[in-house]
């Protein structure tokens, strides 16, 4: 009985061998279609790299010349700068960098760019000086909004907001402003004595943000200036793209702290602690592509003790024209001066 068994096992192993030498020679022959197909596409690879290296060294060139692989080099850095650059372009954009003034137009009448824009710095208990100005220089009312219109001039007083946000001092400023509406009104500046340099700052931020104008002039609230005489006196620089304009000076930096005029760093300017070329704080212009600048940059412009010396450091090492315009020149009335401490 057992060999019986063993004769119908044989035919059954014998079937099972078959099926097993069928699959193996298929997956061998498979294997053989694949290898041969990469051994033809690495054949027609050398090929075309024999064709190419034929053709670079008949016209006397190496296979990999050192002026293309400085050219793959540019090309690289080139990318490099031009992404970069978007970027920054982008970051301009947001600060509110306009490239070139478009005129804006609705109906038939076209937006003119303005001649100036005054800010005049002024304090909460300072409302004294403002009315002695509206009293004098600066008009008021409709004929405020007629100098804009005629002259194309914009002047404002700056001021910013109480340490106590919303207190007495603001809610003062506040109803002055909606009675005169004469105001740029620095929400994100807290007033002190000791944050003028950055006041200063912020105003031309603000600004230029604000009026699009060829310049931008800080003046102090105790500075009597002549309307018509300045905006001549401006005139005569709309050709000049870069100008930092009025009575120009350098002078002693003092380094002790009882001074009025301490700077508590004094040692950044040197052994001989003298200040560099820079106009007075009184009154001095800038054009709108340096407005346009420290709006840009606001965020990295350093401020000192003052706001002059301030407003100077900005304009080192940038492309700037310094102008010493004596009529702006205001410890004394003279001739032809266009402005005079009140």
């Amino acid at each position: 009985m057992q060999r019986r068994g063993s004769n119908h096992r044989l035919p059954s192993l014998l079937f099972r061998s078959r099926i097993s030498y069928v699959m193996l020679a298929m997956f061998a022959t498979m294997s053989a279609v694949y290898v041969a197909g990469r051994l033809w596409q690495d054949a027609q690879n050398r090929v075309y790299l024999i064709k190419e290296l034929d053709r670079r060294t008949g016209k006397g060139h190496p296979a990999i010349s050192v002026d293309d692989t400085l050219k793959v080099v540019a090309c690289r850095n080139q990318h490099k700068r031009l992404a970069a650059l978007e970027m920054e372009l982008a970051a301009a954009r947001q600060e509110g960098f306009i490239g070139r003034y478009t005129p804006e137009t609705k109906g038939n009448h076209t937006r003119k760019r303005l001649m100036a824009v005054i800010g005049i710095t002024t304090g909460f208990g300072q409302k004294n000086n403002r009315d002695a100005i509206r009293k004098t220089w600066l008009p008021t009312g409709v004929a405020l909004t007629k100098l804009q219109e005629d002259k194309g001039i914009v002047v404002r007083f700056v001021v910013g907001r109480s340490a106590n946000r919303g207190d007495s001092m603001d809610r003062d400023i506040d109803e002055e402003n909606k009675n005169t509406k004469d105001f740029l009104i620095l929400d994100d500046h807290v007033e002190a004595s000791e944050e003028l340099p950055k006041k200063t700052k912020l105003f031309f931020v603000h600004a230029a943000d604000k009026w699009d104008a060829e310049f931008y002039a800080k003046v102090n609230d105790n500075i009597y200036v002549n309307i018509d005489g300045f905006g001549a006196m401006l005139a005569s620089y709309m050709d000049k793209p870069r100008v930092y304009i009025g009575c120009m000076k350098s002078g002693e930096v003092f380094s002790e702290l009882s001074h009025k005029w301490y700077e508590p760093e004094w040692w950044k300017f040197g052994d001989g602690k003298s200040y560099f070329r820079h106009a007075s704080g009184e009154i001095f212009v800038i054009s709108r592509a340096l407005a346009q600048f420290i709006s840009i940059n606001r965020s990295i412009l350093r401020t000192y003790a003052h706001d002059d010396v301030s407003a100077g450091s900005w304009f080192i090492g940038i492309d700037v024209k310094h102008i010493n315009e004596g009529k702006l020149c205001c410890s004394s009335w003279s001739s032809g001066s266009v402005c005079a401490t009140v």
